[in-house]
C-alpha cells in the first residue's frame, strides 16, 4: 500500500508546483525608447510654460499579464545630462550645480512600490514609487493610463503603452535655484508637471 501511494504523491506535488508556476507567471516588458518620451513642463516667468525632456533613459516592467498591471514592478533610470529644452544655454544651466549637478548626480531613478487600479477606468492606475533625483529620494504618486489592448507590429513585437502624469516639487529634491521678478513672483516654478509617454515591448 505504501509503495502504491508514492506515484500519487509525486503527481500531486508536480501538479501543485505547476499550478503555482502558472499563478506566479509574469509578463516582462522593456521600454521602447524610439517611441517613448520622458517629458516635463515648468512655468516660466509666471506667464508661460517651457517643455523639456530627457533623451537617454531605460526602463523595465514586470506585470501580472499582458493587460493586468496591478502591482506591476517598474524600474526606470534616466540620464540628467541628456536634458533637452531646445535651448543650449538653458540646458547647460540645468546641468550645472544650480540644478541637477550632473557631474555629482549622474542618474535619476524610479522604483515602483505599488500600482493600483483607480476605479475610474479599466486601464487607469495610481502608480506610487520612490523617485531619486539630485541625491534625494522621495515617494511620489502618479497617474498611469494604459492602452485598451496590446498590438502586434509588422515585425512581430507585442506592444503596450501608458500615459503617465503627475506633479512634483523640485525643491523637495534640492533643486532650489530661482530668481525673483521685478514685479513679484519667480522666474521658474517650483512645481514640475510630468508628461510621460511610454511604449513597451514584450520581452
Amino acid at each position: 500500500m505504501h509503495l502504491k501511494t508514492k506515484p500519487m504523491k509525486k503527481l500531486f506535488i508536480s501538479t501543485a508546483l505547476l499550478l503555482s508556476g502558472l499563478t506566479n507567471a509574469q509578463t516582462n516588458w522593456k521600454v521602447d525608447n524610439s517611441h517613448s518620451k520622458l517629458g516635463f513642463t515648468v512655468t516660466h516667468a509666471m506667464v508661460s510654460e517651457v517643455e523639456g525632456k530627457f533623451r537617454i533613459y531605460n526602463g523595465e516592467v514586470s506585470s501580472k499579464s499582458d493587460l493586468d498591471f496591478t502591482n506591476a514592478s517598474i524600474s526606470f533610470t534616466a540620464d540628467p545630462s541628456s536634458i533637452n529644452t531646445e535651448d543650449e544655454k538653458r540646458d547647460g544651466h540645468l546641468k550645472s550645480p544650480d540644478f541637477f549637478d550632473v557631474a555629482k548626480y549622474p542618474n535619476i531613478t524610479f522604483k515602483s512600490v505599488s500600482m493600483k487600479p483607480t476605479g475610474k477606468g479599466k486601464t487607469a492606475y495610481e502608480l506610487e514609487g520612490d523617485l531619486t533625483m539630485h541625491g534625494v529620494t522621495k515617494r511620489v504618486k502618479l497617474l498611469a493610463i494604459g492602452a485598451l489592448t496590446t498590438v502586434k507590429d509588422p515585425w512581430g513585437n507585442i506592444k503596450y503603452g501608458f500615459k503617465v502624469t503627475g506633479v512634483i516639487n523640485r525643491k523637495d529634491f534640492g533643486l532650489n535655484w530661482n530668481a525673483v521678478l521685478e514685479a513679484g513672483g519667480v522666474i521658474v516654478s517650483e512645481e514640475v508637471t510630468l508628461n510621460i509617454n511610454i511604449e513597451l515591448n514584450k520581452a
